[in-house]
């Protein structure tokens, strides 16, 4: 396959065409459709802005796709599913086209564009599945265990991001169906994470409590509940790039900047400078600092350019999305992945007052919003025992983050 339409789906009726996407050699163009370029918007606006004419992608340092149609793919998990499912079919997932890809998800993407013509897939998987089967299937694919994944798990679970086995669900109640294409009425689109033989079997709740931490901390944060299966609890949230059947164009700041989240090379200096050009908005600068202070202080350092999203609302404007992926991480060589005024180890108060007051942050506000992150920190012993967060993790993170408030200053 080496040509696809790309297609801007913000519901069932709502379809526009955006452009096509060809391969040719190992080389990847891109051309706006004419009728898209007359009434125009800034999908990427950073490293494909609409212009007419046949666009190469010539950043191969970055990835072998341009970043608009990169978030479209799903990383780690989502890859490891896609290409079971390419083996199944008798293909050599190294021979398998960037574009094939694209085409095997079709409508089945994360955000709102979409990709034709797409390959067929499966119906009919809509039924109600048991999360602790889907799980334990999971972890088994994740390892190695099995050959083929089942068939709801390849569905649900092969466009979401990141390295961790998740999958989308639809959710009413109690009940959860494959969240994969379009719901039932009465069901509400969710992800659902489930830990590697790696986690510890509390991450769910302890997830949950950081989430309910960041909120405490006025950090704009989805929905989120925890789901139990039998005696295991898994974190879930609902999705922002999803309101009823209404599709949302969402870009990681990564692929909006082109910068590779497997190789750290961003400082929250660059993420602040995206918010302010991409949303113009005071207010979602106020969320990114109040984001790089949580993220300091609760020893969240996978806090990579794929883990920060922006959205395009229906009147053509850009806002920062809600946070995600927020716990405990200990980051890259004991590092945050984005570094704060260029210190990955042991950020301070210096170097966050420095990052805000390059856009304009005022000293006051800072201490303010400070005082309130550190505040809800203060709160973890309450919401970790609320979360059902055993004692012994409650207890070590608990020394965490006293250790590191200390050491930012309180």
């Amino acid at each position: 396959m080496n040509k696809l339409r790309v297609l801007l789906q913000c519901t069932p009726e709502d379809r526009r065409p955006v452009g096509q996407l060809a391969e040719s050699r190992g080389r990847v163009f891109f051309e706006y459709d004419p009728e898209f370029l007359r009434a125009p918007l800034w999908l990427s606006p950073f490293k494909l802005p609409p212009a007419p004419g046949l666009h190469e992608h010539m950043d191969r340092a970055f990835g072998p796709l341009f970043g608009l149609f990169d978030d479209s793919l799903p990383d780690g998990w989502g890859l490891l599913l896609m290409d079971r499912a390419f083996r199944r079919a008798g293909r050599d997932p190294h021979d398998v086209g960037i574009l094939e890809r694209l085409a095997y998800l079709g409508s089945e993407t994360m955000g709102a564009l979409v990709y034709e013509p797409a390959m067929p897939r499966e119906d009919d998987l809509n039924e109600s599945f048991d999360l602790g089967r889907l799980a334990r299937e999971g972890a088994q694919v994740l390892d190695g265990d099995v050959q083929s994944a089942l068939p709801l798990l390849q569905r649900a679970g092969g466009s979401p991001g990141g390295a961790r086995p998740k999958v989308l669900a639809g959710v009413q109640g109690d009940r959860l169906i494959s969240g994969h294409g379009d719901l039932p009425e009465g069901f509400a689109p969710w992800i659902i994470k489930f830990p590697t033989r790696l986690d510890d079997l509390d991450a769910g709740p302890v997830e949950f409590a950081y989430a309910r931490m960041a909120a405490a901390a006025g950090i704009l944060m989805p929905e989120t509940r925890l789901f139990e299966a039998g005696r295991e609890r898994f974190f879930g949230a609902r999705r922002f790039d999803r309101f009823g059947d209404r599709r949302v164009h969402t870009h990681t700041l990564g692929n909006l900047i082109h910068s590779n989240f497997r190789v750290p090379s961003c400082d929250y200096a660059d993420f602040f400078k995206v918010v302010r050009i991409l949303t113009k908005n005071h207010q979602d600068l106020r969320q990114a600092f109040r984001r790089m202070v949580f993220n300091v202080l609760t020893h969240n350092r996978d806090d990579h350019v794929k883990n920060v999203s922006f959205c395009l609302d229906e009147s053509g404007d850009w806002r920062l999305a809600p946070a995600y992926d927020l716990t405990f991480a200990p980051g890259p060589g004991g590092e945050h992945s984005m570094t704060v005024q260029g210190q990955g180890k042991a950020p301070g108060k210096r170097e966050l007052w420095a990052v805000g007051r390059g856009e304009g942050l005022k000293d006051k506000d800072m201490a303010a919003m400070y005082d309130e992150v550190r505040a809800a920190v203060e709160q973890w012993p309450v919401l970790a025992d609320e979360a059902g967060v055993p004692g012994g993790s409650a207890g070590m993170l608990r020394a965490v983050f006293v250790r590191t408030l200390a050491m930012c200053g309180r």
